[in-house]
């Protein structure tokens, strides 16, 4: 389905231009909060002691904390968000810019997708299996689309626990199920 994905989803240019006033009251929280006991942990610290780590095919692998997150430039935008639910939402983002990122740890040649690993749960394939991760994947061409950032701000407020803390992948041409909450790491694959 990646053609036809690509043509539907990935072309569109999304409106970014909300203003502040059109921000919508409420926006829902899908998924629980992550339940793994490392993520507790940088929780009740307020995530001071997270660490971001950016590894796989690149050139340069990093471990950024939040202060190193934000001593980038920062981006921001009031988008629009598409839950596949049915429902949606107008928030202001704030964060780093993914191109960006990928520019800090420039990717191998035979680099074609980021995985972002989350600190929430996955769903098992099999019965009896615990602990797994949920993870996604955007192609590189995507992530660097302009509107594409690592937001670690909503509404002018650092990420609360349901919306994604402390850092959440912000796609703006895809629906929300992409973007990925509670990121734990970056892994870029070949396919």
């Amino acid at each position: 389905v990646t053609p036809v994905m690509r043509f539907l989803l990935d072309r569109p240019a999304p409106r970014a231009e909300y203003s502040r006033e059109e921000i919508s009251p409420f926006l829902w929280a899908n998924g629980k909060a992550p339940t793994r006991d490392d993520w507790k942990a940088l929780a009740a610290g307020g995530f001071k002691d997270y660490r971001l780590r950016v590894y796989g095919l690149v050139e340069n692998p990093v471990e950024l904390s939040l202060d190193d997150l934000r001593a980038h430039d920062k981006q921001t935008q009031i988008t629009l968000h598409h839950c596949i639910q049915g429902w949606s939402g107008i928030a202001a983002w704030g964060g780093l810019p993914l191109s960006e990122l990928i520019d800090l740890v420039r990717p191998k040649s035979n680099a074609n997708v980021i995985v972002f690993h989350s600190f929430g749960d996955g769903v098992a394939l099999h019965a009896g299996v615990v602990g797994v991760r949920y993870y996604d994947s955007l192609s590189i061409k995507n992530a660097r689309h302009p509107l594409t950032m690592l937001a670690y701000e909503m509404n002018y407020q650092p990420l609360n626990h349901l919306h994604g803390a402390p850092l959440r992948l912000r796609v703006e041409n895809q629906l929300g199920f992409k973007m990925v909450k509670w990121i734990q790491s970056i892994e870029f694959v070949e396919d």
